[in-house]
């Protein structure tokens, strides 16, 4: 099986796929009524949601069931902001958090509110006295994701939620890419998580709020989960979810150790395999089966295209693939390449000689994407006094970026060349380049038409 896409949706665990069936016929009724089935009904609740707190190390009362873990980051969020409104309306986020937790930040600021951005460091990580300097008198909360859903890099939430603590500030953890790895540690506040993210169903996610802390919720309410998760539960799905997380976490220890190998294996050979490769995210500090790579001068979307025929399920933050035309948020944020970006993440149970096909198959489905792009529409070079002009106006990732590769060698070193382009990757992948090829990014400068990109010939 060559999927390797769990961090966007894990395989349904067998656990999970018995608990669902067997729940079809038992968890039907209403749970709030007090005959015969509803009463079933609520014990198979009741008992999901102890499992599913033991697992994340909180109380049964502290947890409740929502419709996906967006749901629960918004919902987490909005009500957290709503029952601090006192205090401020300040909110602090990581640039690289998942797109659920930034959409809460752009309502929030929409509606008034004032929200920062803490910049992370090339691995991808926060730094927590950064987190400590946005600290306001008026900060009602701050949010930071325990793993990274597109590098794997694991961020410092114990010492960012030690942070927040010293200043009365509670703190959201997203947690949906590591809870099934683990508990989170820390002083946390607030904890959101996605069943399917460890092999449970979709549509059901988790919501964790410490007692203690200050929440209203938004928007109507009901009698079910505390008023924090209007509607009918999903109880086959819920404990379908509670009884795969409980079985990833039995199996979590030794898998772990596996998928660290695989992945490190394909940290250490893809660069040796592919010439001008890029590695991103933490060596160290990340998730045990999540590696990301981009590749220079590759169509993200055809490299894909180019996987999948071979047998492959990938996902890229590449800025060339249909579905964007601007870079992921989080290698931006990073500053690291993003073309021809591939996230790896492996499953449970990820096969090692899948993996040893997939690092046999790469170099020539990279090589065919070059190849592809070696002879692009030839874009028109002038010369002005010294400095060498490459019109790329209208043309996408990657080809800024190959035709500065073909033309540098035609300026004396020391000589800059100037590449005109309108594509909002070139902005990241241009001083990319440079680096990785030893050259001097110089600057972009505002061009009549798009962006001049500056590049001096160093070697």
């Amino acid at each position: 099986m060559g999927y390797f896409d769990a961090a966007s949706s894990a395989p349904l665990h067998p656990v999970a796929r018995q608990a669902l069936l067997a729940s079809f016929d038992e968890g039907w009724a209403d749970p709030a009524r007090l005959y015969r089935e509803g009463r079933r009904a609520r014990m198979l609740l009741d008992a999901a949601r102890e499992a599913a707190a033991e697992a994340v190390g909180c109380r049964a009362d502290e947890l409740v069931f929502t419709s996906s873990g967006s749901r629960a980051v918004h919902t987490g969020v909005a009500g957290a902001l709503a029952g601090r409104r006192r205090v401020g309306r300040h909110l602090i986020v990581s640039a690289v958090e998942h797109s659920s937790v930034l959409h809460s930040a752009e309502a929030h600021e929409a509606g008034g509110g004032s929200v920062t951005q803490v910049p992370v460091d090339r691995g991808g990580a926060v730094d927590p006295v950064a987190y400590g300097a946005a600290l306001r008198a008026d900060t009602a909360l701050a949010c930071l994701q325990s793993a990274n859903h597109e590098v794997g890099t694991e961020q410092p939430v114990g010492a960012v939620a030690e942070v927040c603590r010293e200043a009365g500030v509670p703190l959201l953890v997203d947690a949906a890419q590591s809870l099934g790895w683990g508990p989170v540690d820390g002083g946390w506040s607030l904890l959101t998580a996605s069943a399917h993210k460890w092999g449970g169903p979709s549509g059901v996610g988790l919501l964790v709020v410490r007692k203690g802390v200050r929440f209203a919720a938004q928007g109507p309410v009901d009698e079910r989960e505390s008023g924090r998760a209007p509607g009918f539960e999903n109880i086959p799905a819920i404990v379908a979810a509670a009884a795969s997380l409980r079985a990833v976490r039995a199996e979590a220890a030794e898998e772990a150790v596996r998928l660290r190998e695989l992945t490190d294996r394909i940290r250490a050979r893809v660069p040796r395999l592919v010439s001008d490769v890029e590695v991103v995210g933490d060596p160290v500090r990340r998730l045990p089966g999540v590696v990301t790579f981009s590749c220079l001068y590759v169509d993200g979307e055809a490299l894909l295209h180019e996987l999948d025929r071979e047998g492959f399920s990938v996902s890229s933050g590449s800025s060339c693939t249909s579905s964007t035309l601007t870079p992921s948020h989080v290698l931006r944020a990073m500053g690291v390449l993003s073309e021809g970006n591939v996230r790896v993440s492996l499953p449970l149970g990820a096969a090692e000689e899948d993996v040893e096909r997939f690092l046999a198959v790469l170099p020539g489905a990279v090589s065919a994407v070059r190849e592809k792009l070696g002879a692009p529409v030839a874009s028109e070079v002038v010369r002005e006094e010294d400095v060498l002009v490459v019109d790329s106006l209208g043309k996408r990732c990657p080809i800024p970026v190959i035709e500065l590769a073909k033309v540098i060698g035609d300026v004396p070193v020391g000589g800059l060349v100037r590449v005109l382009s309108d594509d909002e990757a070139a902005r990241l992948d241009i001083p990319a380049w440079c680096d990785m090829r030893g050259q001097e990014y110089v600057g972009a400068e505002t061009a009549e038409k798009g962006t001049a990109y500056v590049v001096r010939r160093v070697s």
